[in-house]
């Protein structure tokens, strides 16, 4: 049996004192694809950056049995200098363990593999096409590209949807469906019903974390784990939707 990737033991973290988690707990195993909800400010970026330990815990403890260079990460807001010129294939190639300091030789072997994965995302046409000229879709494609092109063993995505078009999104899960066959995936979202046919199992974070090894899901145990989810149907395909609540217990909104 493999050793899991990452577990984190009682974990609280925070900013300037200020404490966003509380006493989480949560292993990542060979194969899982979580899907990680909440509201906003719930702590849900907060548990990516203990894992990319970008974020030191208050206290707690973080078990890691993967090397930084196999972890892939797409961040929630990508702050990309419009002006730097560095075209669409240089992005997604600096996603390679040597990045951009690949000799040219070396370089000339990956070019294969940066136009398999530019394919994947939709994105060969615009290969030579400068970053600062992409709309918001175009520009999450091609750090998406950039985060899975090294064939990480664990990809952390943050609202991976965001500026994506309606097309691409249902391409995006099925794609993320497919990867998972190799890689393990914590996937933020907060659009459980989109989400919900393609994840194993299902992480609720609002300050305190509850795990569902399931990806069926109901309004009943959303409530018994104080995850504030709406649950609304839209003809065959159910959606959930976050909402604002007051959380009776801490008294945090």
């Amino acid at each position: 049996m493999s050793k899991p990737l990452v577990i984190l033991e009682n974990i609280s973290a925070g900013y300037n004192g200020n404490k966003i988690l509380d006493n989480i707990s949560l292993t990542l195993e060979e194969g899982d694809f979580i899907g990680v909800i909440g509201p906003n400010g719930g702590g849900k970026t907060t548990l990516l950056r203990i894992i990319l330990e970008l974020l030191k815990p208050m206290s707690g403890r973080v078990k890691k049995n993967i090397e930084a260079s196999k972890i892939g990460y797409l961040p929630q807001v990508n702050q990309f200098d419009g002006q730097f010129p560095i075209t669409v294939y240089d992005v997604v190639l600096s996603g390679m363990s040597e990045g951009l300091g690949i000799r040219r030789k070396r370089r000339s072997a990956y070019r294969a593999k940066v136009d398999e994965t530019l394919s994947k995302m939709g994105m060969s046409h615009l290969k030579d096409r400068a970053i600062g000229e992409l709309s918001g879709g175009e520009l999450q494609r091609t750090m998406l590209g950039r985060a899975i092109i090294s064939s990480p063993r664990l990809l952390l995505l943050d609202e991976p949807n965001t500026y994506v078009d309606n097309l691409f999104e249902q391409e995006l899960y099925r794609l993320l469906k497919e990867l998972n066959q190799d890689m393990t995936i914590l996937l933020v979202s907060h659009d459980v019903g989109t989400i919900s046919p393609y994840i194993k199992s299902i992480a609720c974070v609002n300050r305190s974390l509850h795990y569902h090894p399931s990806n069926e899901i109901t309004t009943e145990l959303l409530k018994v784990y104080n995850c504030p989810i709406e649950l609304v149907t839209h003809g065959p395909v159910p959606h959930r939707v976050i909402h604002d609540h007051t959380d009776e217990e801490n008294g945090n909104r």
